[in-house]
């Protein structure tokens, strides 16, 4: 007898593995492969009613039955046809959607065209702010404190105020005083 331990029972089942995987045993647990159903040799029902109808000449109820098949097919058409309000509705609901895209075409051409005039405005703004503060600059940087400071002791005869000349004042708390520019700290 055979050893059988693991290594020998692996090896066996990978060669059975291998040899079955080209095998294909028909109808073992699969669908056999392009399998025709047996066709009977009986007639079906309506083969059967097809002949009798052949044969034999129309009956009164198949009469009705036909009469009921053309009264039905005749609903179904006008269920199918669409009735002339029906088409004016359609006709006025086109109209108005037609107008309503086309209106809101309009305010969005409308709103973009201001968009960009706001944009201009906005750049022609920061523009001109700019050009006044280059002037301002100029301005001022051109202006010699100390030479005016001069003038107005030498010429003007101006002097720094004395403490009488000086006034205080008290804010209340709920009040405010709007100040336009820095204070200087430097006594002169």
């Amino acid at each position: 007898m055979e050893r059988t331990n693991r290594a020998v029972t692996s090896r066996k089942s990978r060669i059975n593995a291998q040899s079955a995987r080209g095998m294909y045993v028909d109808g073992n647990t699969v669908r056999r492969l392009q399998e025709v159903p047996a066709r009977s040799r009986e007639m079906t029902e309506a083969q059967i009613a097809k002949r009798k109808k052949i044969s034999r000449p129309a009956s009164q109820s198949e009469k009705r039955r036909q009469q009921l098949s053309k009264e039905a097919q005749r609903n179904r058409e006008k269920a199918r046809s669409m009735g002339r309000g029906f088409v004016i509705f359609l006709a006025a609901v086109s109209v108005a959607v037609l107008f309503c895209c086309v209106n809101y075409l309009q305010l969005k051409s409308e709103v973009t065209g201001k968009m960009k005039t706001v944009a201009t405005l906005e750049s022609e703004l920061s523009q001109l702010k700019e050009e006044n503060n280059a002037y301002e600059s100029q301005v001022t940087s051109d202006v010699d404190l100390n030479n005016i400071k001069k003038i107005a002791i030498g010429r003007l005869g101006m002097n720094y105020p004395t403490d009488d000349q000086k006034k205080t004042y008290s804010v209340p708390s709920n009040s405010y005083v709007r100040q336009y520019q820095d204070i200087t700290d430097a006594k002169r």
